[in-house]
């Protein structure tokens, strides 16, 4: 069979094949030709096959090595939003958050489902079906891209999107690119794609300063996102593509372009109606731009300067409880604005701030500035400013611990101090005067008599005993305030006028916790010592009333409560204060203009009273009226300290003589100080003062 078959195909080999003359020849060169193609095909074949091959091998080895660079900075892993934090108020209630304090701030399934399908529509329709990189969707974009000859269309899904805002710096590079698409295939294998439009959602840029679908809804329509519209929805996502080009408050009609665009892709999606569409582009949306921003972020900024001291690092959100009056605070935003819109404006003051403090020294309110969105300064506890007469309290107390009393007797007249020569308001002059009335009607002569009588150093010893920190300058010029302070120091140095003699160092944070419920600080110590004998401060407090029943701050009174403070007023009317309390609290109020320039007259019994009755009668709603602190055996019976009508005589002008008083017995006064004061009632003012007292008492 071998052999048979053998012989038979040499056989055949043998054969001779004669050329054909005419259809045969035709039909072998066809044959050739076909044969050559089948060749060529072959050929082209096996190199694509071998560049797919490289090409694959190629792309493989670049996945892996891009996947592994990722892998070495530790980019795998969704990076956790800042720690948030919640600002508390004394009461719980929440007063401010800053950062995302529960992470992400919406849930897609608490939205209606129309807010992530307009983002789907209008940025990837495909994103439910593809695996984190569109194919179809890059091809389409190269198209439209190549018949536009220029780029109009990109290429990116929602989930490299996401990538790029989690991940990457906004860099337009290959490299960029291909770490973008590694991104997104992590991404879509680690999480769901709701997880991801959550993500996206929560972390995309509106424009307008706010992050996160829900910081865009509420600044631009003032409500959750969990409550917008169809249309207010579709102007979500118009935002998108260009979020400075199609804001709704400056661009509203390129807004509303693009959105109408937005509705007419969710109906080609099949997520709405054509009628749902039309309903919604017939109903414009109403936009409320939320440009008013609460003067409670003045707090929020004060909390942030202070959280260092207080808590050195934490990792997770935390919770803030602040002394913050939720009530109060609300209160007095409205007072300053609404005073300064309608009283400011004419008078040419175009700012002010305030600050109250219960007698612990808690803050309870605090307002930094007329506008926060126009200016971040906090004019309470940065800006620091003449206080004028408001400064007074201090000279008065210096001499009422060196032997003066309310109804001591001092010449208001022109004086001359070196070339300083201080002058009263209006110019006019009263000549003898009690010491009660004098700072009542704020008697600038007297108090420059009274701080060379005592010496500017006892006045500075007394202003920092009571909490005035910064520098003051060692002249007489300290009689009016001419040494600037802030207004968070000059309030919490009136507050042992309240609290019975105390001084306080102000507070904000009572209590830090993380969100989980750890205890990272609480407030603690039991304060500083008494540093106002009770003698004194209820003589101080008697003069300082009458500044409030009869003198320069009569506008601040209500109620049947016991009020006590002093006004002040800058040179040329450039700062105007009032500084006043109460047993229960302690406030102050500045206005002025933050570049120095003058008001038209501005005084501290004006616009500053006014706003500090307009906050503080409210807080005390509901309290009862009680007297101020203080000994009330200061003044001998029958006396009327605010006559002043008796006569002057030379003998009560001159230098008093003192005892030397040791350091305790000048902090906090002694047990014997009483019977020491009558003493040196009698021997310092001499027969013209014992005369009269005679004549006070028999009135």
């Amino acid at each position: 069979m071998g052999l048979f078959t053998g012989s038979s195909r040499t056989k055949r080999q043998r054969e001779r094949v004669e050329p054909s003359l005419f259809g045969s020849s035709r039909e072998a060169r066809g044959s050739v030709r076909r044969r050559r193609r089948r060749s060529l095909f072959r050929g082209l074949a096996s190199l694509l096959f071998t560049f797919a091959l490289w090409g694959a091998i190629l792309a493989g080895a670049g996945f892996a090595y891009v996947w592994y660079t990722l892998d070495q900075k530790g980019l795998f892993q969704v990076p956790d939003r800042e720690p948030g934090i919640m600002l508390l108020t004394s009461t719980g209630d929440v007063l401010a958050e800053r950062g995302a304090f529960f992470g992400d701030e919406v849930r897609v399934d608490e939205l209606p489902a129309y807010v992530p399908q307009a983002v789907i529509a209008i940025e990837d329709r495909r994103f439910r079906s593809h695996f984190g990189v569109d194919p179809m969707g890059l091809l389409r974009a190269a198209i439209e891209n190549y018949r536009a000859g220029r780029v109009v269309q990109g290429g990116s899904t929602l989930t490299q999107q996401l990538a790029k805002n989690l991940f990457l710096k906004p860099e337009r590079t290959m490299s960029r690119k291909a770490q973008e698409a590694v991104l997104a295939l992590w991404l879509e294998r680690n999480f769901s794609k709701d997880e991801i439009i959550q993500l996206y959602l929560n972390r995309v840029y509106f424009g307008a300063g706010a992050t996160g679908i829900e910081k865009a809804a509420q600044k631009f329509f003032g409500k959750s996102a969990r409550d917008v519209t169809l249309s207010e929805a579709a102007i979500l996502a118009a935002v998108l593509k260009a979020p400075s080009d199609y804001n709704p408050v400056s661009h509203p009609d390129t807004a509303s372009a693009r959105a109408a665009v937005v509705l007419q892709e969710m109906v080609e999606a099949g997520f709405i109606t054509r009628e749902e569409a039309m309903a919604a582009i017939s109903n414009p949306v109403d936009i409320k731009p939320s440009d008013y921003v609460p003067a409670t972020q003045y707090i929020v900024d004060y909390a942030g300067e202070i959280l260092p001291k207080l808590v050195a690092q934490y990792n997770e959100s935390i919770v803030v409880w602040t002394t913050i009056d939720g009530e109060t605070q609300a209160h007095a935003e409205k007072a300053l604005r609404d005073r300064l819109n309608d009283e400011g404006a004419k008078l040419g003051a175009s700012q002010g701030a305030l600050v109250m403090l219960d007698t612990s020294g808690a803050i309870k309110a605090m307002v930094g500035g007329k506008s926060y969105a126009k200016s971040q300064f906090n004019r309470a506890t940065k800006a620091k400013r003449q206080p004028g007469s408001a400064f007074k309290p201090f000279v008065y107390l210096a001499a009422l611990e060196q032997g003066f009393s309310p109804e001591s007797m001092e010449l208001d007249a022109p004086i001359r101090i070196g070339d300083w020569e201080p002058g009263n308001y209006g110019q006019k002059y009263m000549g003898p005067v009690t010491l009660t009335k004098a700072l009542a009607l704020s008697l600038n002569t007297v108090a420059a008599r009274l701080v060379m009588k005592v010496s500017p150093e006892a006045v500075i010893s007394v202003a920092h005993r009571l909490g005035i920190h910064s520098e003051l300058t060692n002249n007489a010029s300290i009689s009016l305030g001419t040494s600037e302070v802030t207004l968070l120091e000059l309030t919490s140095s009136f507050v042992p006028f309240a609290n019975g003699g105390t001084p306080v160092e102000p507070y904000l944070i009572s209590r830090i916790t993380t969100r989980s419920g750890q205890t990272l600080y609480e407030r603690n110590g039991s304060g500083f010592g008494q540093a106002i004998s009770s003698f004194d401060l209820g003589a101080l407090n008697h003069m300082m009333r009458a500044v409030v029943t009869e003198g320069t701050a009569r506008r601040a009174q209500f109620g049947a409560f016991e009020i006590a403070g002093k006004t002040g007023t800058s040179q040329d009317y450039r700062d105007a204060w009032f500084i006043g309390y109460t047993s229960y609290l302690v406030a102050g109020v500045w206005v002025g203009n933050d570049d120095n320039s003058p008001t038209k007259k501005i005084t501290g019994g004006s616009i500053p009273s006014a706003i500090w009755k307009d906050v503080m009668e409210p807080a005390h709603s509901g309290l009862m009226a009680m007297p101020l602190p203080g000994d009330r055996d200061y003044q001998d019976d029958g006396y009327d300290a605010m006559a002043g009508n008796y006569d002057y005589e030379p003998q009560e002008t001159a230098q008093r003589q003192e005892e030397p008083r040791g350091f305790f017995e000048s902090l906090f006064g002694s047990s014997k100080k009483k019977e020491k004061r009558q003493e040196k009632k009698s021997t310092n003012f001499g027969s013209s003062y014992n005369s009269v007292k005679e004549r006070a008492a028999n009135r």
